[in-house]
């Protein structure tokens, strides 16, 4: 109850001062260019990653990404650069 009341002042407060959710809320910011690169902010850590996926932790779920040929072009505390052929993206709620 408490976290939902939470959310929706966060929602609002986001909405009133003019404020980005995604910054607000702790949502993840996902940047693509095309099937090419994938830049993802926000995220809370690494849980897997092969040539053919990343799944990245989210606050409140997971974030899988698939493809082919994935090279990690940059990775840093919240921020992931992801380059190969995306084929897929898909958010986890848990």
């Amino acid at each position: 109850m408490v976290k939902k009341w939470r959310q929706q002042m966060k929602r609002w407060m986001a909405e009133k001062f003019e404020l980005p959710a995604d910054i607000m809320m702790d949502l993840p910011r996902i940047t693509m260019v095309g099937q090419i690169h994938i830049y993802i902010e926000n995220h809370r850590g690494l849980l897997a990653f092969s040539d053919k996926e990343l799944r990245l932790l989210l606050r409140n779920g997971q974030l899988l990404v698939r493809g082919e040929q994935f090279v990690i072009k940059t990775i840093l505390p919240e921020e992931i650069l992801l380059q190969g052929k995306i084929r897929q993206v898909v958010y986890i709620e848990e």
